[in-house]
């Protein structure tokens, strides 16, 4: 039985931002799930792609039933979560379905914000993070490669990228939605990855007055503060530099809450009665969502975000279009290379069973034909191979022919079936 490519897993629209965030695998987690998911019974070739909008796992299944509650179980010891609990989230593709929705992904349709960058440069993260794992063979590597392909094509021929397209981008929007023009504005930023290095250059490019960078490796924050010509913050010196700013952003990788509710709490004493605006767009959570229901503090989610970037989009149906249809044709096209590599194998396993009935049939009539000069055994021989492949010529060249379509897939699983292949 042919395996299935399956893509199994919850995204932003599927499940809640708490149950989300639980299920997120972090950086450092990575090389531990693909070994899981790589030894479960069901499941070969494994992909994970996890970000702040979704946790997806790609993988050959060997039997589509049991690979998704390979995954399942996965996801439920990974979040602490019972299957009652994430079932109701998981969405299950299979086969060109499972191709459909990676392209869609890659190209930022399925992003909280559509038509993000950041999606592009994290799903070639998951692609080799799997090849360095072993994780990787002949499905899902040129899958990968060419789904990033695809999203390069997208952005080069449509404009789906211009404008907010980045979670980055839409936090310092929606800071400037709420404050206006950041001119006279100080924000500080947590965290010193790719989020927030896409923060601090859209704060530089709208002009804000000041900008802070705090996180865990010193190093790291003043490389990023240097690149927006701001000041880096020892974490230490965190709820100082709290005391003074106007916006917080938290953009870390941490698993557990950076700034409890109690924290905040504390920290409004200090402000004077200056409100604080703080864009949490990390997920898991840096900050706790109880500290939203403090006076003085507006606190702002992915949830927040999702809304806000529904508002910005409208308008934005012809670009949609132009990009889903571009998708379209690149599923199309993988569909028809890869018929074509699965073809090639399989006729050459068709003639090669041919070549080893002849043989045997030849040398069972060995005795029969010993009194023959080598001349006329070569003869016979060619005959027999001859006829041979005068019979499977029609039948392999019409199978090339279907390739990538419909007919091919039927055609190919006749032969399986008929030839026992």
């Amino acid at each position: 039985m042919p395996m299935s490519l399956v893509a199994i897993g919850c995204n932003h629209r599927s499940t809640p931002l708490d149950s989300l965030e639980r299920m997120t695998v972090a950086p450092e987690e990575l090389s531990k799930a693909l070994a899981d998911l790589g030894s479960a019974e069901n499941l070969s070739e494994v992909v994970v792609l996890s970000t702040c909008n979704r946790v997806e796992i790609y993988a050959l299944a060997e039997r589509f039933h049991g690979g998704y509650h390979d995954v399942r179980e996965f996801l439920c010891r990974h979040a602490g979560l019972a299957p009652e609990d994430v079932a109701d989230h998981i969405y299950a593709l299979h086969d060109i379905e499972a191709v459909r929705h990676l392209f869609s992904v890659v190209s930022g349709l399925d992003s909280a914000v559509v038509g993000e960058h950041e999606i592009l440069g994290q799903v070639r993260n998951a692609w080799d993070t799997a090849r360095d794992e072993g994780t990787l063979g002949s499905t899902l590597e040129p899958l990968f490669r060419h789904a990033v392909e695809c999203g390069k094509k997208v952005r080069t021929e449509t404009t789906i990228g211009r404008g907010i397209a980045s979670v980055s981008q839409a936090a310092v929007a929606m800071a400037k939605d709420r404050l206006g023009a950041l001119t006279d504005r100080t924000v500080l930023v947590l965290g010193a990855g790719e989020m927030a290095e896409g923060t601090v250059k859209t704060l530089a490019a709208a002009g804000t007055q000041q900008i802070f960078v705090a996180n865990r490796t010193w190093d790291r924050a003043e490389r990023l503060a240097g690149v927006c010509d701001g000041q880096a913050v020892a974490l230490d010196n965190l709820t100082d530099t709290l005391a003074h700013v106007d916006v917080l952003v938290t953009t870390t990788g941490a698993t557990d809450l950076i700034l409890e509710r109690t924290a905040v709490a504390d920290l409004l004493a200090s402000r004077e009665g200056r409100e604080l605006l703080i864009v949490d767009v990390a997920v898991p959570r840096d900050v706790d969502p109880e500290a939203a229901d403090l006076s003085g503090i507006t606190l702002l989610d992915m949830e927040a975000i999702g809304e806000f970037i529904e508002v910005q989009m409208e308008g934005r149906t012809a670009v949609v279009v132009d990009v889903e249809h571009i998708v379209t044709n690149e599923v199309e096209r993988f569909h028809a290379l890869n018929s074509a590599r699965e073809v090639a194998p399989l006729i050459g396993e068709l003639r090669g069973k041919a070549d080893k009935i002849v043989d045997g049939e030849l040398d069972r009539f060995s005795a029969k034909l010993a009194d023959l000069e080598p001349a006329e055994r070569a003869a016979v021989e060619a005959l027999a191979h001859g006829l041979v492949n005068k019979m499977l010529h029609e039948p392999t060249v019409r199978l090339k022919d279907a390739a990538g379509k419909a007919r091919g897939d039927r055609l190919a699983e006749s032969l399986r079936d008929l030839f026992d292949l």
